[in-house]
């Protein structure tokens, strides 16, 4: 038995250095709102499990990567962070047409960030994808005692908008940020067809892709909005 210990050893070794399997897609999400809502706090707490108090103002453009494994499919999720200043706008337009995935964050407790959805979904209709999925976040659970938005008034908004979702969550107390993430992919995956399910493709967006270092080409308006 002790000169097979080496052999046995060696074949364990081989198996650890063995790569992991590769994604079978990569999808990119993006998170947009106003200032001060919480859209990195979500961010981090979903790909690093990490909160910060006094996280500073996003300036541009930020992107984190997670991969999560959903319908038996391995997805590496490049999720971009958006600044909520409108001096920012030409910048973070250019990156609404390739997500997959558009989460909308308002702040439960300051009415004025509620008041912004409007202008941000004329964003999503002027830059995004048709197929896009949406999803809008009322962020700040934790902070109940000082809030201005009910969650009815949040659930109306969500149901003028063609197949939007609605969630309530806590970046602070980690509720509800994995499944606002892992229901969004799941819609994703579900509007997807059987044989794009199926392949991996090798020119679309959901094939393996070196990380962009910049944004996409900013795409031309769209020519039909969607009704809200």
């Amino acid at each position: 038995s002790a000169a097979g210990s080496p052999a046995l050893s060696g074949a364990q070794s081989r198996r650890r250095k063995q790569p992991p399997r590769p994604a079978d897609f990569k999808l990119q999400v993006i998170i947009i709102g106003s200032r001060g809502v919480g859209k990195t706090s979500l961010m981090e707490r979903f790909t690093d499990d990490t909160f910060c108090e006094a996280c500073k103002s996003t300036v541009g453009v930020d992107f984190k990567i997670k991969t999560v494994e959903l319908r038996g499919k391995k997805i590496r999720l490049q999720i971009w962070d958006t600044a909520g200043q409108e001096r920012f706008n030409s910048i973070t337009s250019a990156y609404y047409r390739s997500a997959k995935g558009i989460i909308l964050v308002y702040d439960i407790t300051k009415k004025e960030t509620f008041d912004d959805l409007p202008k941000w979904m004329k964003m999503i209709d002027k830059y995004a994808s048709e197929d896009a999925e949406l999803l809008l976040v009322g962020n700040k659970l934790d902070c109940e005692v000082d809030r201005e938005i009910t969650r009815q008034q949040g659930e109306k908004f969500a149901q003028q908008i063609t197949g939007m979702r609605f969630c309530e969550a806590s970046a602070k107390d980690n509720f509800n940020v994995d499944e606002i993430f892992l229901k969004l992919v799941d819609d994703i995956l579900k509007k997807m067809p059987l044989d794009v399910i199926r392949n991996e493709l090798s020119n679309s967006i959901l094939s393996l892709q070196p990380e962009p270092e910049i944004p996409p080409e900013l795409p031309p308006p769209r020519p039909h909005v969607r009704c809200c």
